[in-house]
């Protein structure tokens, strides 16, 4: 008989009391049952044998000598973050034996919630798990890729996932950026006005930034999660106050970090920003406080970038424009950074609207 697995047929039948299962890499049905009966023919003519199939390595085994050299290569000097994102949930996968033990071709939908539900068990938070089974799940399809595995099983992520949907309101910004010692006042106000990553900021050089393009001057992201990630950002006229005066004050350097620091990295680090983000919400409190001010909510440096781009779908921007800004490689990404407000929503019907009532009176 023959079966559509994905975008081929494959085809099984006994053979001996043997299962015979292979994949015609065909997409025709007609070719493929052709080459069912082609294979039922060689082997009745006893030109081959029942091809026996190595066994499949373990997942330990897999993801330490296969995976693992791999992950390593490819993006422990160009893309760190990935690197240590895959690291992490090879760690944790790995610590947990039901899984890890288990032969690459045995692994199924139920083990792999069993693992989730482990982790847990441990109190992990679920966005902490989902990173884990999609960082498997990444793994198991890399097997399929590389011929070790035939097929690798579907894998959910489990529900009630909480993003970083937290968007700063104009006067939260001003009190948080009045708070805030330098240079996180700095990087904070760079960081709404241009909505990169908190990493691309980092890692910003004073090469990349130009003073005569465009109206205030552009920067160039060389560095991100994607080839997307490179892309050339317009200053706002306050990133460029904030990056001309650093730049005078550094004695006007044609090339270097824009944030330098005494980190193994030599630029700033998230852990660099750590204390002084914590003590800018303190200040902020205790003005609240005293002034009888609603509190602020603390957010993290990445809300910022959320920010940035829900304010700029709110003014009106396409998706092909702020998916490019973003630095997004697909365009359904850029969905999850939108949220329009309910005023924008009534404004967008309302223009609808008018350009009815305008179309009928002509």
């Amino acid at each position: 008989m023959i079966f559509k697995r994905g975008k081929f047929y494959w085809y099984k039948f006994m053979w001996n009391g043997k299962l015979i299962r292979e994949s015609t890499k065909q997409g025709n049905d007609k070719l493929a049952r052709n080459m069912e009966s082609a294979h039922r023919a060689s082997l009745a003519k006893g030109e081959v044998g029942i091809r026996e199939r190595n066994p499949a390595p373990t997942l330990n085994d897999f993801l330490t000598r296969r995976f693992e050299p791999w992950a390593k290569a490819r993006f422990e000097q160009n893309v760190p973050k990935t690197w240590l994102w895959y690291r992490t949930a090879m760690r944790a996968i790995l610590k947990y034996k039901p899984l890890a033990s288990a032969p690459l071709d045995e692994i199924t939908s139920e083990k792999i919630s069993e693992c989730a539900a482990y982790r847990q068990s441990l109190r992990m938070q679920i966005s902490s798990v989902n990173n884990t089974v999609r960082a498997l799940r990444r793994m198991l399809r890399l097997a399929v890729e590389w011929g070790v595995l035939e097929s690798a099983p579907q894998i959910k992520m489990l529900p009630g996932e909480r993003h970083r949907e937290r968007v700063v309101t104009p006067n939260e910004e001003a009190r948080y950026l009045a708070a805030a010692p330098e240079p996180l006042a700095s990087i904070a106000a760079v960081l709404v006005d241009t909505g990169m990553r908190p990493e691309e900021c980092f890692r910003l050089c004073w090469e990349a930034v130009t003073w005569i393009n465009g109206r205030h001057g552009t920067l160039f992201v060389a560095h991100g999660k994607t080839p997307a990630a490179r892309r050339v950002l317009p200053l706002t006229p306050r990133v460029r106050a904030i990056l001309e005066a650093r730049w005078e004050r550094a004695g006007k350097p044609v090339e270097g970090w824009v944030w330098p620091a005494p980190t193994r990295s030599e630029h700033i680090e998230v852990s660099s920003l750590r204390k002084q983000h914590a003590k800018a919400f303190e200040l902020v409190a205790k003005e609240a406080a005293k002034n009888n001010l609603r509190p602020v909510t603390p957010f993290v440096l990445y809300s910022l970038r959320h920010t940035f781009l829900t304010r700029l779908g709110e003014s009106g921007c396409d998706v092909w424009t702020l998916a490019r800004i973003a630095g997004h490689s697909q365009i359904g990404i850029s969905s999850r950074y939108v949220h329009p407000s309910e005023d924008a929503m009534f404004a967008a019907m309302s223009r609808l609207t008018e350009q009815k009532i305008g179309q009928l009176t002509q």
